[in-house]
């Protein structure tokens, strides 16, 4: 059994608190994330103060949460940041990091005051959906297109999972004809989905963030269209998963955020053994005619986490 030390700021006989600052629980990605940490500290008898910033484009708004959490005196802070690299965020969080640990969690973030991070490399995340579609339609087949819906530049990730899903279709007969971005919110994922579908009338596949392949779902639904494109989906939520099962969606790019959240929360917890080196688990592809994709973990479908 391995036994975790906490870190030095909780004292013998008291809990240790952990802040977790998150975008927003507007996905049932982030919803995943959230219930894994739970789960993981209550069996380390941690208790955690949960922070949405409300989107990508609150990066103020999580700034003082930043401050918040200092001041109620937490042990360390798990951030899933609203941007990876923009100077007021990172220096705010150089600045925390005097005072307490402050650990990277899912999303990227090009900050030396880390104490860890644990994620994956979104370039992974592209890249299988793009080799999966160049396997289907490797060079010298007949031409097919694609357009992309993902979320806002300013996150971090779209940029690495852009060039992971370039890679991945290059030199395959599928054309990315467009991307399209914009904050991961349902609503505004539905408004661009609802754009793009309808500036692509024919197009063969739809690439999108899960919100984005959730709308496209309901669009495509209620369109009498001679011809509706595949659905791949760049990361796991309950929909998605329910879409695989189903046969909606074709595919989707799998990084196990409950995995990923019990991993930040040993780490965090653990003064020994956490590294500054980034730790997550294995970028995975998911199949419609995969068997087990009942043992995909996502959060029950009743969670969703206490906030301050």
């Amino acid at each position: 059994m391995c036994l975790l030390v906490l870190p030095t700021a909780a004292t013998a006989g008291e809990k240790a608190v952990f802040c977790v600052l998150v975008p927003h629980f507007k996905d049932g990605y982030w919803l995943s994330v959230g219930y894994g940490l739970e789960q993981e500290a209550a069996l380390n008898d941690i208790d955690l103060l949960f922070f949405e910033a409300g989107g990508y484009g609150a990066r103020a708004a999580q700034i003082g949460q930043l401050d918040i959490c200092v001041s109620r005196g937490v042990d360390a802070i798990l951030i899933g940041t609203v941007t990876s690299d923009h100077p007021d965020l990172t220096e705010a969080i150089a600045r925390v990091a005097r005072d307490v640990p402050v650990y990277g969690l899912i999303n990227a973030l090009h900050s030396d005051a880390l104490q860890g991070r644990v994620g994956v490399d979104w370039r992974d995340m592209g890249y299988v959906l793009g080799n999966h579609l160049r396997q289907l339609h490797p060079a010298g087949s007949s031409p097919k297109t694609a357009i992309f819906v993902t979320g806002p530049p300013e996150s971090g990730w779209t940029g690495p999972l852009e060039a992971g899903l370039r890679d991945g279709l290059a030199g395959g007969a599928v054309t990315l004809q467009q991307i399209f971005g914009a904050d991961t919110g349902l609503r505004q994922q539905l408004a661009l989905t609802e754009h793009a579908l309808g500036q692509y009338w024919n197009v063969d596949y739809l690439i999108g963030s899960a919100p984005a392949i959730e709308a496209a779902i309901g669009l495509l639904g209620s369109q009498e269209r001679t011809k509706k494109p595949l659905l791949l989906a760049t990361y796991v939520s309950h929909t998605i998963k329910r879409g695989l099962m189903n046969g909606t969606i074709l595919a989707a790019s799998f990084d196990d955020p409950m995995l990923q959240a019990r991993m930040a929360i040993r780490q965090a917890a653990s003064a020994t053994s956490a590294s500054k080196q980034r730790v997550g688990p294995d970028v995975v592809l998911l199949r419609k005619t995969d068997d087990d994709l009942k043992d995909i973990r996502t959060s029950p479908a009743e969670y969703f986490p206490s906030l301050q």
